[in-house]
């Protein structure tokens, strides 16, 4: 080879480098259109769950009316103005595995009277039953929460779940009800979302689907509609991608017994493995976020299921775990675990997943509350951290109850060790007072991408936005400096006549506000 040719050769790779380049950088169009046939994003797909695992209850939401940490009734003050803010519209519990070995009426009555309970799910912690029925309705009602009880199918009988219902629903009259006002409530708390044992494939019977199908139904037969205004009747659902499970459910239960079908899923690398939750490597995170990317398959095959046996849509699917999972620090509590920029990544794409479902997705509940899994809070004494987690649902919830817009778009690739996701997530929607929102969030951990959207047509005259970012994946809020990660104003936002274009950096959220 000549030097010339050398010369052209290599003049010829830059231009082929430079054009990949220049391919790689060109902006993401992003096109939006309000779907002819409005669908709402329900609210409680921003739902929350308490169980009683690690430090979420005790020593968590309840630190009991004789603590020096400012309290109401037992219940931590700083957390129910949190979640006042984040606006949850409902929360689940008393578990998870825990349902299925509690018996409510333990829970009730004078605290000195109530029998202990040992947690054989949860490090065989010996619990007194302060926090019962009463504390956890009243807690919702603080909050403006719908509670969402999870009911002892596994271990239980049809006769303590039925009273359970009169309990809390029946104005009185009947023993139920009495025994509710002896116990210092008057009024019916009126509980609508229940919960039909929990994970019946496993820690709640590891039952077929087939032996539940039929316990379901007779478990459903026995909960009377005590308020008038209906009852929500959510079945045990599938594990991950058991699609036999939901097949069963939806051809063998009537659907004049089941208003909902749950499903669960965790961010898990590995269960065998599942890595730390701090110090995880790229290869790590870009596995959680893959195992995060998976909901959306998840959820359009088992609807594929649902809408065989049920094509008018009747019946509505419910994520009532989900979140990310790792090995975290058991010396603050069992699955304690910090919460980095990688579970803002988690959110936000599985959030935007929600909404761009929300034909069938009416619930999801993120595991959980405070100090275990996910969680959006977590505590240490007197101090209390809001989590990157916090943070994207509070930007989110602007989408609670919006209508959904349809949102298309090529996205870039996001590539590691041979392997290919989707770079960004979108979802957006138009509320009541027809304000547009639309969120964003690139998954990347190195490359930002450049964002073009058109707003002319939505009636859009002013941008504004709002970006969560950190120094790093691993970064998170500490009890030490617990606003390290907080969303703030996003100024790098060009709007010229109706046209939006911005720059996303690497793993970070924005939320656009159109007016």
């Amino acid at each position: 080879m000549t030097i010339l040719t050398r010369r052209l050769f290599a003049l010829g790779c830059f231009a082929l480098l430079f054009l990949q380049f220049i391919i790689a950088q060109s902006p993401v169009k992003i096109n939006l259109q309000e779907k002819q046939k409005p669908t709402i994003i329900s609210k409680h797909i921003y739902g929350h769950f308490a169980e009683h695992l690690g430090r979420c209850i005790y020593d968590g939401f309840y630190v009991g009316e004789k603590s020096d940490i400012p309290n109401t009734d037992g219940v931590r003050n700083d957390i129910i103005t949190a979640l006042q803010e984040l606006k949850v519209p409902n929360l689940r519990w008393p578990g998870g595995c825990f349902a299925d070995s509690y018996h409510w009426k333990d829970g009730v009555g004078p605290i000195s009277e109530r029998p202990t309970i040992v947690n054989r799910w949860w490090g065989g912690t010996v619990e007194d039953n302060s926090f019962g029925t009463h504390d956890f309705l009243n807690l919702c009602e603080k909050i403006g929460a719908e509670p969402y009880l999870a009911a002892n199918v596994g271990s239980g009988q049809v006769q303590e779940l039925a009273d359970w219902v009169e309990y809390v629903n029946s104005k009185g009259g009947g023993p139920m009800g009495e025994w509710r006002k002896k116990n210092g409530r008057e009024k019916p708390w009126n509980v609508k979302y229940w919960g039909v044992g929990n994970e019946m494939w496993g820690c709640g019977g590891n039952m077929t689907p087939e032996y539940y199908a039929n316990i379901y139904r007779q478990y459903a037969t026995f909960m009377p509609d005590w308020t008038g205004k209906g009852m929500y009747r959510i079945a045990s659902g599938a594990s991950e991608d058991d699609y036999h499970w939901t097949e069963v459910l939806m051809r063998d239960v009537k659907k004049s017994l089941i208003e909902g079908v749950a499903l669960h899923s965790y961010s898990v690398i590995d269960w065998g493995n599942k890595g730390p939750d701090i110090t995880f490597s790229n290869a790590q995170y870009f596995k959680t976020m893959k195992k995060a990317w998976r909901m959306e398959e998840l959820i359009r095959k088992h609807t594929a299921i649902m809408d065989k046996y049920d094509p008018k849509q009747e019946i509505d699917l419910i994520v009532d775990e989900w979140g990310g999972w790792y090995d975290g620090d058991k010396e603050m509590g069992v699955l304690y675990q910090q919460n980095t920029m990688r579970d803002a990544m988690i959110a936000g794409v599985t959030l935007n997943i929600f909404n761009n479902w929300s034909h069938r997705v009416k619930m999801a509940n993120l595991a959980q509350t405070v100090n275990v899994l996910q969680a959006v809070l977590l505590t240490k004494g007197h101090q209390l951290v809001l989590t990157p987690t916090y943070h994207v649902m509070k930007m989110y919830n602007v989408h609670q109850d919006a209508e959904l817009i349809s949102v298309q778009f090529d996205t870039p690739s996001y590539e590691m060790d041979g392997e290919s996701l989707p770079a960004l997530s979108v979802s957006a929607s138009k509320n009541a007072e027809d304000v547009i929102h639309v969120s964003l969030v690139n998954i990347d951990h190195q490359q930002g991408h450049e964002i073009a959207l058109d707003l002319e047509d939505l009636g859009v005259n002013q941008v504004s936005a709002t970006i969560l970012s950190g120094d790093d994946l691993q970064a998170y809020n500490s009890f030490e400096k617990p606003d390290q990660i907080k969303p703030v104003a996003f100024k790098q936002v060009k709007y010229t006549n109706g046209k939006v274009s911005l720059v996303i950096p690497p793993f970070s959220i924005i939320v656009l506000q159109g007016k």
